[in-house]
């Protein structure tokens, strides 16, 4: 079984760490920054202890943006949302095992509503809970920290279950593509590469440089 990357490496700017007041402009930037999407963290302030944005400011996002976007739904109950989110244009929408009580009808909605569905877990949720789900989705993220918050250190042990996944990938031929979110630096990067990520999402590391190409740059080259 060969240990070369599936997928070639996506940085996707997470909109949590932005200016919230110049959302255009920030998303204009990483864009002529190189970054090949955007991550939107869609929260509840219950699922998560935060509150931020829904399906109408991703459809404002969605005309002014000209990179896709990623919108990842840290919410309870979040069936009653994915129409609002195909409606807005979100082009991959991710939803929470732990949050789910019927996975494999809300994945089959995802994508009947014309979206690219993943499956999301969080640090202390182990690679078995979603494994019944890999055949039916169309990548997986791995949360390497506590969702709810941006700049949160990296948690190492999740990598594990990033190895897990891309085992899995490779022993049934599949094209499942893997996400990672938190703690992604240039010293962090590399190691969850290895493991077997394609898709990085960087907050703080990009939109907390001032030069946001050369910190996108600077992510890629440091993944390898």
């Amino acid at each position: 079984m060969s240990n070369q990357p599936l997928h070639p490496v996506a940085i996707a700017p997470s909109l949590l760490a932005a200016d919230f007041a110049r959302l255009a402009d920030e998303c204009a930037d990483v864009a002529r920054g190189g970054a090949d999407f955007l991550h939107v963290d869609v929260m509840d302030g219950h699922f998560v202890p935060n509150l931020t944005l829904g399906a109408p400011i991703v459809a404002s996002l969605a005309k002014a943006a000209s990179l896709p976007l990623d919108c990842h739904l840290m919410v309870e109950e979040p069936d009653h949302l994915l129409e609002d989110f195909a409606k807005a244009g979100a082009k991959w929408l991710s939803v929470h095992v732990e949050a789910c009580r019927h996975l494999h009808r809300t994945i089959q909605r995802i994508r009947a509503l014309g979206m690219r569905p993943g499956v999301a877990l969080n640090p202390h949720t182990p690679f078995a809970a979603i494994e019944p789900i890999l055949p039916d989705v169309d990548f997986v993220l791995v949360m390497s920290v506590n969702p709810g918050f941006g700049g949160q250190t990296f948690i190492p042990h999740t990598l594990e279950k990033v190895r897990a996944i891309d085992a899995w990938r490779r022993n049934h031929a599949s094209a499942l593509a893997i996400q990672i979110d938190g703690g992604m630096t240039t010293a962090t990067i590399g190691q969850a590469r290895q493991a077997g990520v394609d898709w990085f999402v960087a907050g703080s590391a990009v939109f907390g440089q001032a030069d946001r190409g050369a910190a996108i740059a600077d992510l890629r080259r440091a993944a390898g």
